[in-house]
């Protein structure tokens, strides 16, 4: 689970410039979502072992994880792309006023192939996270109803 201190640090380390390491980090971020059928195989028990684990507290701990995770990775992403987005707007207005200035040029450009890359991180999520709830629904549908605001 991602505390706060914990996302920002995420959120420095995302926000540096760096595409391999923003790529790892998201990596490293969807852990969870990676490894949930795993999960589900190694601490849901299937009917014949039933009564030894409690499935319905071991599915809510894990609906709490994937939740955090994706609101965590979901803001991380966001906040990333609003600051990426204030570095653009800016490198865009001083471009405008020095339109010889080459290097300023070079790095617009690779804060918006940076601002493109995070924009489509967002439909990465989206794929992401609706692979694990399918899973997550298919072996914990009959031990856990997860809150319906939710």
């Amino acid at each position: 689970m991602l505390h706060m201190f914990k996302e920002e640090r995420l959120l420095r380390t995302f926000s540096q410039g760096k595409s391999f390491t923003q790529k790892e980090l998201l990596k490293v971020m969807r852990t969870i979502d990676d490894r949930i059928v795993h999960e589900l195989n190694t601490t849901v028990p299937t009917a014949s072992f039933a009564g030894k684990i409690d499935a319905s507290q071991t599915c809510k701990q894990l609906y709490e994880s994937l939740m955090e995770a994706h609101a965590s990775r979901d803001r991380v992403i966001k906040n990333c792309i609003a600051q990426t987005s204030a570095v653009v707007k800016h490198l865009r207005e001083e471009r405008e006023k020095n339109l010889d200035d080459l290097t300023l040029l070079k790095q617009l450009r690779k804060e918006q192939t940076k601002l493109k890359w995070m924009q489509s991180e967002l439909n990465v999520e989206e794929v992401v996270n609706d692979r694990s709830w399918k899973v997550f629904n298919e072996r914990c549908r009959i031990h856990f109803k997860p809150p319906k605001n939710e």
